[in-house]
């Protein structure tokens, strides 16, 4: 078993690791992301898993809270044996020195694995992420057509209620929550040979481990990407960081290899109706698709989060704001569950999500609903373990970055449950629309 994995990845928030999930599974790799460390008896219950995937929450956690719990996480996954395990981080890099530090999550990584080379590859061209010459630049919207922003101009993400980008250089950024030199393979050099590109990765890591940060601007790009960083996995399990570009690197040159068969076709899961959406993201592009739904036939509840988690009798607060969501579902009205201009109070993720998640897990288990849109990367974490979630895997590629797929859980009303998960960032203004119709 542990043989034939080709990689296991540790996400910072669950809609990053469906993200990651979506990638290997085009790519042709059977897999299943978990939300908790697989066992290996649990892992023997799949046969013929050749990627595996953990959706973790630490992009909203201290550095000291992110190290309690990875370094678990990276040492049972070394035990797994993987060809490679990656920390999976969202394209736009989401991260503070004190809270979802990228930094502590590769010196967890580098304790563990005792690699000297760590790639860390952030863009993705097909999600409109692009680096050049170390700065991160961003689309924004994955999914749209919107415009290009270096990372500290973007207009939501410099305004990130959290983790605000300050900075597009991300050696300066990384260099802000670690101590590990930070090198650079720019978008220039990618061009040189093999031989000269392992030569460049050879000066940087001759003294000491070092973080080598690898520009890309082009799709085409991946593949090199991709045979460079899997030829030190020869060696034992390589350690990287990044995004989903990653994946789609490494699948890039599995598939030219044949080890990897991409898929070609996907059966659409069509038409959902009604559809629930829990929001806990206040991006403005979640923002624009709540707004073109209004518009679209949906309802809305907006609930006071603060006055619920506050509350000694927050079951029955609960209880009241479900009995209006199942009302209307029953009568065939979509619905979208957020908490509007309260999420400015910043209020924890842990709380949102939670909040949302049990909201929900009412909701579908009083309708029977067959899909639920998750919407929120801080969040959706939270939401998911409310809703007794332990695993999912892949029916469709409905939106870059965003598959619909299909619930496991202990708990039958849950178990076999559509969900969606959708960062911030992710999606056309019909969004919430295409889920609704399950197309492309």
């Amino acid at each position: 078993m542990s043989n034939n994995l080709l990689l296991a990845f540790y996400g910072d928030d669950f809609t990053g690791s469906t993200d990651a999930l979506e990638c290997l599974c085009c790519a042709g790799a059977k897999t299943i992301l978990f939300i908790d460390i697989p066992t290996e008896e649990q892992l023997q219950k799949y046969s013929g898993l050749q990627a595996i995937g953990i959706a973790g929450k630490t992009r909203s956690m201290s550095p000291a809270a992110m190290e309690e719990v990875l370094l678990p996480a990276f040492q049972q996954l070394k035990k797994i044996n993987p060809r490679h395990v990656h920390y999976k981080v969202c394209s736009t890099f989401d991260s503070s020195p004190t809270i979802g530090s990228i930094g502590k999550a590769i010196d967890t990584g580098v304790f563990v694995f005792n690699r000297k080379f760590i790639p860390l590859l952030v863009a993705a061209p097909s999600l409109g992420r692009y680096c050049l010459f170390g700065n991160l630049f961003a689309k924004m919207g994955i999914g749209s057509e919107g415009k290009i922003f270096r990372l500290d101009r973007h207009p939501s993400m410099s305004k990130h209620p959290v983790t605000p980008a300050d900075e597009s250089d991300l050696r300066l950024h990384t260099g802000k929550q670690t101590d590990l030199p930070i090198e650079l393979l720019d978008i220039l050099q990618l061009s040189k040979s093999k031989n000269e590109l392992h030569q460049i990765i050879e000066d940087f890591t001759e003294t000491q481990s070092s973080i080598v940060l690898i520009d890309a601007l082009y799709e085409s790009q991946l593949l090199p990407i991709g045979e460079l960083i899997d030829a030190y996995a020869d060696t034992g399990t390589l350690f990287s960081a990044g995004s989903s570009g990653i994946e789609m690197a490494l699948g890039n040159y599995w598939n030219t290899r044949q080890i990897l068969n991409a898929a070609t076709e996907w059966e659409l899961p069509g038409k959902a109706d009604p559809l629930l959406v829990i929001s806990g993201s206040c991006s403005p592009v979640t923002t624009a698709q709540i707004a073109w739904a209004m518009m679209n036939d949906f309802e809305e509840v907006v609930i006071d989060i603060p006055a619920i988690s506050n509350s000694m009798e927050i079951e029955n607060k609960i209880e009241s704001v479900v009995f209006e969501i199942i009302a209307s579902l029953q009568n065939g009205k979509s619905m979208i569950v957020h908490p509007g201009q309260k999420l400015s109070e910043n209020l924890s993720a842990e709380i949102t999500g939670t909040v949302l998640g049990l909201i929900a897990k009412k909701a579908v288990i009083g309708t029977g609903l067959k899909r639920l849109v998750i919407s929120g990367g801080d969040t959706s974490s939270y939401a998911a373990r409310a809703l007794a979630i332990e695993a999912v895997t892949m029916i469709a590629p409905l939106v870059k970055g965003a598959p619909l797929c299909k619930a496991i859980s202990s708990d039958q009303n849950i178990n076999g449950l559509e969900v969606n998960f959708k960062g911030g960032q992710v999606g056309a203004a019909d969004y919430f629309g295409v889920l609704r119709e399950g197309r492309l």
